[in-house]
């Protein structure tokens, strides 16, 4: 395959010479670089550039290996379509590295060699697309500006609004300290207050969690200069972290437990969820709690959806189902707090790498023995675009250090979208089965820009789990959910409501789908068309599970659905794996490392995955005209 062709070098240098000779000129007006930190379009020093370049990154970080005193802080490498270009961003903290870019550009243009060891400059420089200053208008993106003004849509200025800014990460932890003291005082004179901070070196994440009043929060959504979007240390200003939520539905009394052997009380599984009902005759005998940030006190026992959910399909699997529960406890960190929301004041970032260092590092580790955690959590206002999220490069550099295999779940996306093959409910219901299914497919394949995954999904050395269409409700209780419609009743793929890919660099996302039940629609209008919206999960098609106790129900069941449940019966299965090799293998499996095990475990549960031939024939008939990378949308 031809790599992408090269400018000439008079025609970058009539795009891009007036950015350099600026730069000539401010070296040249200003030895010392200082007066122009006033000037927003200048080229100074500790500015952020953001060089995108045609073709691999890959060049580029070699190139500027050469320069002392830059720092690649971060990238974005994109498909590698003519249309898209990497991007990088370069701090370029002082005079001397100014002057040797300016230096390797002039001699360029002048077509002289460039210096041993600066060759690659050549090649940045002919594939440069675009050089510009990081700005208000990179520090608050479109989609984050929106959120923030909707959020203090109708509220008095001086109200609270809380907001997470990262900052560029500073290798040096001096450097770090001051532009965190900077951001810090900007917050202060916008009438503002810190709440958190962190700083995790081991992914260049540095980030705080601040509270603003509303009338700067509407400078930030403007992207003025003069507001805490011009702050040169800040990378991104982001709407605070919000979970996707679950509901358990059609409460009923428990059944009673399954009869269990001895279980065993060293956990080799995770869940960092929401507080479960430990006291739960179901959960109870099988989970370790570590309230390690103190959230189980302030969260009613009555909201307790999430985190009960997911223990009792990971113990137990869908209860319609009667399985054995697994012979080990399940470790439990809550890091959702009141009402199944992250706290409100702690960093989810710096929630989730407390929780595995509590339980993996230091002198006494609290679940040493740890290799499989279920996150069945996502930011419903971090959808992704094709550059990591800090959560997801926590998660890959949490499994490489540890040897941890983490299951994400994808993300559902319950929000409505139009059914053009249909002009009323009644026509929608009326139609056969294959008729609403390709109805379906078509509708949602119109609308797969606005139904990506959510944070942290795109994780690259965890595993993605997306919803499947199956459950095991039993036929006298399925007739109970006819109140919807089901769009694929005779179809196994995924759920409407299940995020779709693609993943980082154009990955195949997400990796498997789980049992996530027989998901329904709802008509929510109907004109020339219909618009529908997912169900919610109910007795006639839900996966049934441990729920909250309500009064007169202490001990209630209830049925919940999606890629959350679907990843916790992916982290069952990781654990029956588990399990299984090391009754045939013994010390023979337990002896291996961490690693070794959580590789063999994702190898094992995602290796016998298949779509079955009349889903996969189905989506490629209707998507593959309008959609090369049909693969992406059918997970």
């Amino acid at each position: 395959m031809r790599g992408p062709q090269p400018n000439s070098t008079a025609d970058q240098n009539q795009r891009f010479g007036p950015k350099f000779q600026r730069l000539t000129d401010v070296l040249q007006r200003d030895p010392g670089g200082l007066e122009l930190r006033t000037d927003p379009a200048a080229l100074a020093p500790e500015r952020l550039l953001v060089f995108e370049v045609k073709g691999s990154i890959a060049a580029f970080a070699r190139a500027i290996n050469n320069v002392p005193g830059l720092e690649l802080i971060d990238e974005e490498e994109m498909p590698g379509d003519e249309d898209k270009a990497p991007v990088a961003y370069l701090l370029v903290p002082d005079l001397r590295a100014l002057r040797q870019i300016e230096s390797l550009w002039r001699s360029w243009v002048a077509g002289r060699v460039l210096p041993q060891g600066f060759t690659p400059w050549r090649d940045v420089f002919a594939c440069l697309r675009d050089l510009r200053v990081w700005g208000p208008a990179d520090r608050v993106q479109r989609l984050d500006a929106d959120v923030l003004a909707e959020e203090i849509e109708g509220r008095a200025d001086d109200e609270l609004v809380p907001l997470e800014i990262e900052l560029v990460f500073r290798a040096s932890p001096d450097a770090g300290a001051i532009s965190e003291a900077t951001v810090v005082e900007a917050i202060r004179q916008s009438r503002g207050r810190l709440l958190s901070r962190a700083r995790l070196d081991d992914i260049a994440y540095h980030a705080i969690l601040a509270e603003l009043p509303v009338a700067a929060i509407r400078t930030v959504v403007e992207r003025a200069p003069g507001g805490l979007a011009g702050v040169e240390p800040i990378m991104h200003i982001r709407p605070q972290s919000v979970v996707t939520e679950i509901d358990t539905n059609d409460l009923l009394p428990a059944a009673p437990a399954p009869a269990m052997g001895p279980v065993t009380a060293d956990p080799i599984l995770a869940l960092l969820d929401g507080v479960p009902v430990a006291g739960h005759p179901l959960l109870q005998p099988h989970l370790s709690l570590e309230d390690h940030f103190g959230l189980e006190p302030g969260a009613l026992v009555a909201q307790r959806y999430h985190g009960s959910a997911m223990a009792s399909l990971i113990v137990h699997g869908d209860r319609n189902k009667p399985e054995p529960p697994l012979p080990r406890r399940v470790h439990c960190i809550p890091v959702l707090g009141d009402n199944d929301r992250f706290p409100a004041d702690r960093l989810i970032v710096d929630l989730i790498y407390q929780a595995v260092i509590r339980m993996r590092a230091g002198n006494e580790p609290s679940a040493p023995h740890v290799i499989i955690i279920n996150i069945s959590l996502g930011n419903l206002r971090r959808p992704f675009y094709g550059q990591l999220s800090p959560w997801a490069r926590l998660l890959d550099r949490l499994a490489y250090r540890f040897g941890i295999l983490f299951l994400v779940s994808a993300g559902n996306i319950t929000t409505q979208f139009p059914v053009a093959a249909f002009a009323n409910r009644v026509a929608f219901e009326d139609a056969n089965a294959d008729q609403r299914a390709r109805g379906v497919i078509n509708a949602v394949a119109a609308v797969v820009a606005d139904r990506r995954l959510l944070s942290p999904s795109e994780t690259i050395n965890g595993l993605t789990i997306g919803a499947r269409n199956l459950d095991w409700v039993p036929n006298a209780e399925r007739a109970l959910a006819r109140v919807n419609v089901n769009p694929y009743s005779k179809l196994d793929i995924a759920n409407p409501s299940s995020a779709l890919g693609p993943g980082f660099a154009g990955s195949v996302k997400p990796d498997i789908l789980m049992p996530g039940a027989r998901e329904h629609l709802r008509v929510v209008a109907s004109a020339e068309s219909i618009t529908v919206a997912p169900a919610g999960a109910s007795r006639g098609a839900g996966l049934k599970v441990a729920a909250p106790p309500r009064p007169g129900l202490e001990n209630a069941e209830g049925f919940t659905n999606g890629t959350s449940a679907a990843t916790a019966l992916a982290s069952r299965t990781a654990h029956r794996i588990h399990d299984a090799l090391e009754a045939v293998y013994g010390q023979e499996f337990l002896q291996l490392t961490n690693t070794q095990r959580a590789v063999l475990i994702k190898a094992l549960l995602v290796h016998p995955a298949r779509w079955p031939n009349g889903a996969a024939g189905l989506v490629k008939e209707l998507l593959v005209p309008r959609h090369r990378d049909y693969d992406s949308l059918t997970g």
